[in-house]
């Protein structure tokens, strides 16, 4: 078969392929087409609901921030354990400020079950004034959830970081470890702020 044939053979299906799909959107109701484009602005509303990140309330993020001086390297030293963090020890986090003001976010873990380190990387954004601490971070594509540093030692080396609401917690600290009399009275803050202490788990 020469090519032109190829071409006319093509040109011909594709006819054939176009009036039936024009005939198949013609044969649906009018109301059927419309209910589906109800269903796919509904669906649209609910995602874009669902992404939208929020301050709990009753929670008071860091005013005066100072994002650059947060940035580097973090330590977990207690958190509410998730499903994405299961079975990860020695967890860290490194944060680099972005040129556009975004922030690079790279968490690690160690799996003992599989003797390997696991990484992931995501984009946090503030919510609003980078002076305040509020911000969101996303691992997977359009999904966000809420970043809130809560406390601050003067010297950025310790920090308590609440998430979407209090069942998220994370107390960080510039050194892997921290005296032990130090972490009460970090966790003791974050009681306060509504955290249950009863959820946390110490990482050190």
């Amino acid at each position: 078969m020469t090519s032109s044939a190829v071409l006319t053979l093509y040109a011909d299906n594709h006819s054939l392929l176009s009036e039936r799909h024009t005939m198949h959107i013609k044969s649906i109701p009018r109301r059927t087409v419309l209910l589906r484009v109800a269903l796919a602005a509904t669906a649209a509303a609910v995602l874009a609901a669902g992404c939208a990140v929020k301050v709990p309330a009753n929670i008071q993020p860091v005013q005066n921030f100072d994002a650059a001086k947060y940035m580097g390297q973090w330590y977990e030293i207690a958190r509410i354990d998730h499903r994405f963090q299961k079975g990860l020890t020695k967890a860290q986090a490194n944060y680099t400020l972005n040129a556009d003001g975004t922030v690079k976010v790279v968490n690690r873990g160690f799996n003992a079950a599989k003797n390997e380190w696991k990484s992931v990387e995501g984009t946090a954004k503030f919510l609003g004034d980078p002076k305040t601490a509020a911000l969101k971070v996303s691992f997977f594509g359009p999904f966000y959830g809420g970043y809130n540093v809560v406390y601050l030692d003067p010297n950025y080396q310790t920090s308590l970081v609440i998430g979407e609401n209090t069942d998220y917690f994370w107390l960080l600290s510039r050194k892997p470890e921290l005296p032990r009399e130090e972490v009460q009275q970090l966790l003791q803050k974050a009681q306060s702020m509504g955290v249950d202490l009863n959820k946390v788990m110490l990482s050190q």
